[in-house]
Formats: structure tokens, sequence, C-alpha cells
């Protein structure tokens, strides 16, 4: 699958990991495996709570939300942000770039000339062996969603998942409606 592409869990997943969660892939390659962010599990941290930033960085950066990546590596830091010209950074298309040279993130936070609108930061990441991924695929516990980088910025991340589906209409629509645990309905 190509970066950029939004994974849509299936309401029926069954992985506390991914309930109802909209995943970015940022790399997908055959023998390497598969990584990617969870975009719709905030937590209540910032960067100011996980970093020791120096003053004239805290009032510019040190209040960014962190969202949960994933399980894998709890202790990293990814972010995602609409910088092309951040050294590093990956595209995933539709102006969001992955990664880069964290420094002078920091730094153009600190002059404005980054907005905080304009980064997600994310602790820990998703992330799948070679192959465990098409396997999931094929036994249909996401939904695929090609080309979608974009929603990162303009989908508020408590109502991603349903809106995400939503937006992608027929069966799907249906979908947004599932209830968490339809035995309780």
């Amino acid at each position: 699958m190509r970066p950029g592409t939004l994974l849509i869990s299936q309401p029926f997943l069954g992985d506390p990991n991914f309930e109802r969660s909209v995943v970015l892939l940022c790399r997908d390659e055959p023998e390497d495996g598969t990584f990617g962010l969870v975009l719709n599990r905030a937590t209540n941290l910032t960067l100011g709570d996980v970093l020791d930033l120096p003053p004239e960085l805290t009032a510019a950066a040190g209040e960014l939300p962190i969202y949960v990546g994933g399980p894998v590596e709890p202790n990293t830091l990814h972010y995602l942000h609409r910088r092309p010209d951040l050294p590093g950074a990956q595209d995933l298309g539709q102006d969001v770039y992955w990664g880069g040279d964290f420094d002078v993130l920091l730094g153009l936070l600190s002059t404005g000339a980054v907005s905080g609108d304009d980064v997600r930061l994310f602790a820990g990441y998703s992330g799948w062996s070679a192959g465990q991924l098409a396997g999931e695929m094929q036994g249909q516990s996401w939904i695929r969603h090609s080309a979608s980088a974009g929603k990162v910025f303009t989908l508020a991340s408590d109502a991603f998942w349903r809106d995400i589906l939503r937006e992608k209409g027929g069966r799907f629509k249906v979908l947004a409606n599932y209830p968490v645990d339809p035995r309780l309905n």
C-alpha cells in the first residue's frame, strides 16, 4: 500500500489497540513491513510533559498535544507536519510530511514559522511485520481509504473514525453508526 493511505478499523476488529482507529500509513516495504500512526487516540500529555524544552520553546511547542501512534515502542516520538522544506521529511501526499529534523521543527515553532495546528505528535507507532498487514487486509480487519493523508489536519480526532466512514459513503456510512458493543443494544 502507498504511504498516505488511511486504514480504518472495522467496528468489530476486537483488538483494543486499534478499536475504532484510523491509521495513516507512513511506510510499507515488502521486506521490512509496515509503519503507521494511529490518528485518533489523544492522550492528556503535551510535548512539555515529555521533553525538557528550553524556555524559548515552552510557549510555542510545550502545549502541543501528544497522540498514541500505536502500541509499538511507546517511548518514541514521531510527528506529522506540513513543511516540505524540513530536512529529512518524507512526503506522504496532500501536503502531509512525516518526520525530519526535529530540532529544525522546534526552531520553526519557536519563531512562529510553523503553527501548532500544522504539527501532530505521536508516542509510539503501529507496526506490522512483512506480510502481516496484507493478511489482515485479506481478513477484512481494515478498510482502505487511499490518498487521504490530508485528512490528518482537517478532521477532529475524537470523531475521526466515524467521520471518515461517513465520508466514504455507501455501506461504510452504515458502519459509522455501528455500536461499540452491539450486545448492549
